[in-house]
């Protein structure tokens, strides 16, 4: 299975976190599922550390490099062609 995980999914996951589910920890500890995560999450973290929302024992970019590696998932980027998908999508927030 392929899964796409927000930003407050990974933040909760690394956290440890029990606002995450049990069954949505588990798909994300599949082995077998492809985990993705955006650079839009990456770069909503760094926001929230800049206001004092989220807090790190490294820096934001160690740490989501350490958190990749270990966790096997893999950065997307943006790029023009997603903007299609964003403008025509419905409201998510």
């Amino acid at each position: 299975m392929r899964l796409m995980l927000d930003t407050h999914t990974l933040i909760w996951f690394f956290a440890g976190d029990a606002k995450l589910s049990n069954i949505v920890r588990n798909l994300i500890e599949d082995e077998n599922n492809e985990k993705l995560i955006s650079t839009a999450s990456v770069w909503e973290m760094a926001i929230k550390q800049s206001r004092g929302k989220l807090t790190l024992n490294l820096a934001l970019k160690d740490y989501i490099e350490q958190k990749l590696v270990f966790n096997d998932f893999k950065l997307l980027a943006i790029d023009l062609a997603h903007l299609n998908v964003i403008t025509t999508s419905l409201p998510h927030h």
